[in-house]
């Protein structure tokens, strides 16, 4: 058996090294993309908290909470941009790109496709989570409605209920569901308005290179693994990993039909989600510097990793 000062030392070492052998292949991804990629001139970084690094330090930008660690920040510095603008904005949702968003009555973040120009020859693009909600709170209002649910029916799917319409029919005596409002938005909101500001985009930048950015593995798609570690039912943890699937998969191909390249994030996140021993996204009590739910430092990194890629 292992002394305890062993196991320690074995632990320590093994999270050492899988620290160095993340970076060694960011910096190998780097080198291969800036030999195969001309230095931007201009780069803008457009989207929401995920693109925007929210609780990654440093922070800056007021209530967009930007981190000068975001996959933004780590592209831009691996392709030597000439120059670099970055306006992604906590809580933005796609009007973001054409309106002012505001928090309450406070003036947050100018319109988004304001800092797209002529000159712009490089553009990453990643939002439409918020938009999956009605309300202004955007995930928020997704994260609180499950986390509640789950604390007066821990045994069910209080979320999928919600945004599922679940009822119990008298008629089967069984559990049946109704509309499904999160697919929905996907469907006629998300994916025609992300066509919309793709378009807007090639019209400032003809020639812009245009990334569209994926979510990332937030939540496994098997929810029994996220008992006693997040405060979410597993039924509800499926039902919302499939959700996630589903507006990736919307994201892709609405890049595909407007001229833009989908990154996926997903993939190398796999297995780093939120009930991960090995967080890649933070939960929601963060083990390391992030807003809960969202990318922490590494996180950030390795979609970085995944926009290098798809820029060879």
């Amino acid at each position: 058996m292992l002394r305890p000062a062993r196991k320690f030392r074995r632990l320590r070492n093994s999270t050492a090294l899988a620290a160095v052998s993340l970076g060694a292949a960011l910096a190998l991804t780097s080198t291969t993309a800036q030999a195969v990629t001309p230095a931007p001139r201009h780069y803008v970084a457009l989207g929401d908290s995920y693109a925007a690094g929210a609780g990654v330090p440093g922070q800056s930008g007021g209530l967009c909470l930007r981190s000068d660690h975001n996959y933004g920040h780590l592209v831009a510095g691996a392709l030597k941009a000439g120059t670099y603008t970055d306006v992604t904005c906590s809580a933005a949702k796609i009007k973001a790109m054409t309106q002012p968003q505001y928090d309450a009555v406070i003036r947050v973040n100018d319109p988004q496709l304001d800092s797209v120009g002529a000159d712009t020859d490089l553009v990453t693009l990643g939002i439409g989570g918020n938009d999956l909600a009605a309300s202004d709170l955007g995930l928020a209002e997704l994260v609180a409605t499950c986390v509640a649910g789950a604390v007066v029916n821990p045994l069910g799917t209080p979320c999928r209920d919600v945004y599922n319409h679940g009822y119990w029919d008298l008629g089967t005596l069984s559990w049946r569901y109704g509309n499904d409002d999160l697919a929905e938005r996907i469907r006629t909101t998300i994916a025609p308005q992300l066509a919309d500001t793709l378009q807007r985009i090639h019209a400032k930048a003809p020639g812009a290179r245009v990334l569209l950015v994926g979510y990332p593995s937030v939540l496994p798609a098997d929810g029994s693994r996220c008992v006693l570690r997040q405060p979410v039912t597993p039924g509800d943890v499926a039902y919302l990993h499939g959700v996630l699937d589903k507006l990736n998969a919307a994201m892709k191909s609405t890049a595909a039909a407007n001229g833009a390249t989908y990154v996926d994030t997903a993939t190398p996140t796999l297995g780093h989600d939120v009930c991960s021993g090995d967080r890649w996204i933070e939960g929601a009590l963060p083990g390391s510097p992030a807003v809960p739910f969202h990318p922490n430092a590494t996180g950030e990194q390795v979609m970085a990793q995944a926009v290098l890629a798809a820029l060879k």
